[in-house]
């Protein structure tokens, strides 16, 4: 049977005919979902979850707990999620590596012992010898008329044993005498004189730093210096410096420079500079 509307005009059509449902509930589900997008922005809340490799910083209460050298874990004695108690051992070190420093530090005290009784020997009653610490320094520089700083690290700069605020309260017209000032000093207050101006005063202490002191008496310091460096030179100019080194550790160690690596520890650490073993270089 034939809708009489269908031969309406088109206007006619649109306004008589019924919309179809489906188109309505169409669009009453769009402006559903346009109202739940508003209010969800208006109060719903946005988690951002970011996954990038790293470490977790708390903002406060932050505490580094670090040791102070690395050590190697033997044993790891509790287990992820476990309650410790106060004093419990939750690790244990691998002991290698420490008892071979201890050992180190031990021959290196029980040496600087003998050559104190040896200096206590061939000086008998005239000097007392002590251990070379802050407070032993701290005492002696305080009561002392001469302080002498006598400092060598071969190949290393001296040590600042005495500081600015000590000599600050040393007595007034004492005096140093810093033969280790060639090697930058031993005192904070020390710099290179002459022997044209080989004093200064720092407030009421007397300074000597002259580089090169035994430049003062230049014909003995020269036998001095002839009779001990004699023998190295014969063994060069005899041997050949390969040979030579090589068949005398004492002399080995007085390589700073070989085929332009620097040999000697102490050298290469006050410089900032790689450090090669001398053997090596000589066997290259």
């Amino acid at each position: 049977m034939t809708d009489p509307l269908d031969f309406s005009p088109p206007l006619l059509r649109i306004q008589e005919k019924p919309p179809q449902p489906l188109a309505g509930w169409m669009l009453r589900l769009l402006v559903a979902l346009l109202a739940g997008v508003v209010l969800w922005a208006a109060l719903g809340r946005l988690d951002i979850v970011a996954v990038a490799e790293g470490k977790l910083v708390p903002s406060s209460y932050l505490k580094i707990v670090q040791p102070a050298e690395q050590g190697i874990v033997k044993e790891i004695l509790v287990k992820e999620g476990e309650a410790v108690q106060a004093g419990q051992v939750l690790v244990r070190m691998d002991p290698v590596a420490t008892d071979a420093d201890v050992k180190a530090i031990r021959a290196e005290y029980l040496n600087k012992r003998i050559a104190l009784r040896r200096i206590d020997a061939m000086l008998g009653a005239r000097a007392v010898t002590v251990f070379s610490n802050r407070d032993n320094i701290e005492s002696n520089v305080l009561s002392a008329d001469l302080v002498i700083g006598a400092v060598l690290i071969p190949g290393a700069a001296a040590p600042k044993l005495v500081s600015r605020e000590l000599v600050g309260r040393m007595k007034p017209g004492a005096v140093i005498v810093d033969v280790a000032i060639d090697q930058g000093g031993c005192c904070e207050t020390s710099r290179p004189t002459t022997h044209a101006e080989p004093t200064y005063m720092v407030g009421s202490v007397v300074h000597y730093c002259v580089a090169n002191m035994p430049g003062a008496v230049p014909r003995t310091s020269t036998y001095a210096l002839n009779n001990a460096t004699l023998p190295f030179v014969l063994a060069l100019a005899e041997k050949g410096w390969r040979a030579a080194l090589a068949a005398d550790p004492h002399l080995k160690n007085g390589l700073n420079v070989c085929r332009g690596k620097v040999t000697h520890r102490g050298v290469a650490e006050a410089l900032g500079l790689a450090y090669a073993e001398p053997d090596a270089c000589l066997k290259a």
